[in-house]
């Protein structure tokens, strides 16, 4: 969903923020301009800024608690092996 209609910035873009370690609102609008334009869309901004920050704060509480890394790496694909030589 657009959250910022002047700067079309999307709720996605305040998750993948929070995601990549932007932990206040200000500098969030420092990176990204949102609500600095009309101001419409300040309290769904501060609203969903403040959910994903919950959000990646239980994922990574929980992630220290277990041991487990917050998100899991995928594994790269594995290329078969061609031999050019006859077997």
């Amino acid at each position: 969903m657009i959250v910022c209609l002047c700067h079309r910035i999307s709720d996605r873009d305040i998750r993948e923020a929070v995601r990549t370690g932007t932990r206040d609102f200000e500098t969030l609008q420092d990176e990204t301009c949102i609500a600095r334009n009309c101001g419409c869309c300040e309290d769904c901004a501060v609203e969903t800024f403040d959910e994903a920050l919950a959000k990646h704060a239980a994922s990574t509480s929980i992630a220290a608690v277990t041991n487990l890394p917050a998100a899991p790496v995928p594994a790269a694909p594995r290329r078969p092996v061609i031999s050019l030589v006859p077997v």
